[in-house]
């Protein structure tokens, strides 16, 4: 049925969508005009990715009406979005990794030959040189997709969306893995994008991004509209407000804390990708790893967890030299690591809240044979309302949970045991505004606790609100350390590009 449109491609009304126990969405609305950058944002668990998920095809909803290009859509799935012109971005990946990059691109829509019998790989390789080179993204399309990065595969997938010919992208949190270079490659597309009056309904938690590319905004708070207009309209302070429903003054709730005695040392580390790193962490101190993508902060870590084997150096905990070659020894000496992709490592998705919380410590809860389920279920909901996971049940599958709630489930898992050193690799990544302040307010807890904290941030504000010390890496070594008083933005980033 064709419906009167008043200028917009997409007209979302009256949306409901109902999950066992949750509303998800509650008399949703949106309104988006082509050729222009539509920033959808709100809390995770708000329902962002709900709504979207619906417009894609990929729920359906239980009440309201979609309007999308003058026609009412009516029980579509996902190819009916696809062929329809919308097309969705995810916040989490899911490429085929043994597959090439170009058939990734091109799944499900490959060039044949032989009438049809036969995929035309010439010409598959070649529209995918041919997009590319009009993105400038610079990967071989004969490479399989397991030998890129996080940032990499979001780029191929970006290159997906658009060459898919879509008259409305969704992109929900694109730039969460992106490198400066690669964001700048992005809104260059959205600009051209919006030229050949492509509409944009783009996800994001990052603030200078929606005030550098949003024409309109739309805020979502608990699965209900709650404001929308002209990105002018807006500044922080209100978008904040509307977003959380309440005021934020202090994103980073710097406790002051008594530094205690030194609980971990490493001395000349090295391994793949940095060599002769020295460092130490006291209890009730956090210490900032800072430096650019690529400097062998994660590196440095992944080998302090065991979960890759230094080549050199030495590592003390207590002030007794440990010799770490896997995770069971580093979890045995109380070391705990927040991994920055929790579902490829953090997190077992199919399985509940409540298994993926006492999985690492569930021995503490065995009685005899059998496992005191009382006590773990005591134990873990404790931890839901300290971290106050949004989850209808402990028994809901984690994969239901919003990012922001999977990370919490994630340090909640760790915070269960008699950890001394908690490492966490970019903690607030791909989480709102509302929730980073009750995440960096754990972390003075658990600092205050006793706890030594090590934190990896690429964001500036972040590593400079929540360190008491900062180790500054710059291609795979340290280039210096600053204490907290005398560390500037400028002092970090002349440590980490020289």
């Amino acid at each position: 049925m064709i419906v009167e449109n008043d200028g917009y491609v997409l007209e979302m009304s009256g949306i409901i969508k109902e999950f066992p126990g949750v509303k998800a969405l509650d008399n949703m609305s949106i309104k988006v005009r082509p050729g222009t950058v539509h920033v959808l944002v709100g809390e995770n668990g708000a329902g962002k990715s709900t709504l979207m998920k619906v417009l894609s095809g990929a729920y359906s909803i239980d009440a309201g009406r979609i309007v999308f290009n003058g026609r009412e859509l009516h029980d579509q799935n996902t190819a009916d979005a696809l062929n329809a012109g919308i097309s969705m971005i995810h916040q989490e990946l899911s490429p085929i990794r043994d597959m090439t990059i170009a058939e990734n691109v091109f799944l499900g829509r490959e060039p044949m030959k032989m009438r049809g019998f036969f995929i035309d790989f010439d010409a598959l390789y070649r529209n995918t040189r041919d997009l590319f080179g009009h993105l400038g993204i610079k990967y071989d399309p004969g490479a399989k997709m397991r030998t890129l990065s996080v940032a990499g595969m979001q780029l191929v997938e970006i290159a997906k969306a658009i060459s898919r010919d879509a008259s409305l992208i969704i992109m929900d949190e694109p730039t969460s893995a992106l490198t400066e270079n690669e964001v700048e490659v992005l809104f260059r597309q959205i600009a051209e994008l919006k030229t050949r009056g492509v509409a944009i309904i783009y996800i994001t938690h990052k603030m200078d991004e929606i005030f550098t590319i949003a024409d309109e905004i739309t805020v979502i708070r608990d699965g209900e509209w709650i404001a929308s207009g002209p990105a002018a309209d807006f500044d922080q302070e209100r978008l904040v407000s509307l977003m959380v429903g309440r005021t934020i003054t202090d994103i980073f709730p710097k406790q002051t804390v008594p530094v205690g005695r030194e609980v971990l040392r490493v001395e000349n580390l090295g391994g793949k990708g940095f060599e002769g790193v020295s460092f130490s962490v006291r209890a009730g101190e956090i210490v900032g790893l800072a430096g650019l993508v690529g400097a062998g902060r994660t590196e440095i870590a992944r080998a302090v967890f065991g979960l890759d084997a230094p080549s050199s150096g030495k590592v003390f905990i207590d002030g007794e030299e440990v010799a770490i070659r896997r995770v069971r020894d580093s979890i045995r000496r109380g070391v705990a690591m927040i991994s920055e992709d929790r579902k490829e490592e953090g997190l077992v998705l199919q399985r509940s809240v409540r298994e993926n919380v006492s999985l690492v410590y569930l021995g503490q809860f065995v009685s005899g044979p059998l496992i005191d389920g009382a006590a773990e279920r005591r134990r873990v909901e404790e931890l839901i309302e300290t971290l106050r996971v949004k989850v209808a049940s402990m028994d809901a599958e984690v994969s239901t949970l919003s990012g922001g709630n999977q990370q919490k489930v994630v340090i909640a898992k760790w915070i269960l045991g008699d950890v001394k050193v908690l490492i966490l690799d970019e903690p607030t990544r791909g989480i709102d505004i509302g929730a980073k302040s009750e995440i960096h307010r754990l972390m003075g807890n658990l600092a205050a606790r006793g706890m030594a904290l090590i934190m990896i941030s690429s964001e500036l504000p972040e590593i400079l609100g929540m360190s008491d010390r900062i180790v500054v890496m710059h291609e795979g070594k340290k280039k210096g350390e600053l204490v907290r008083r005398d560390a500037t933005p400028e002092a970090i980033m002349h440590m980490a590009v020289s």
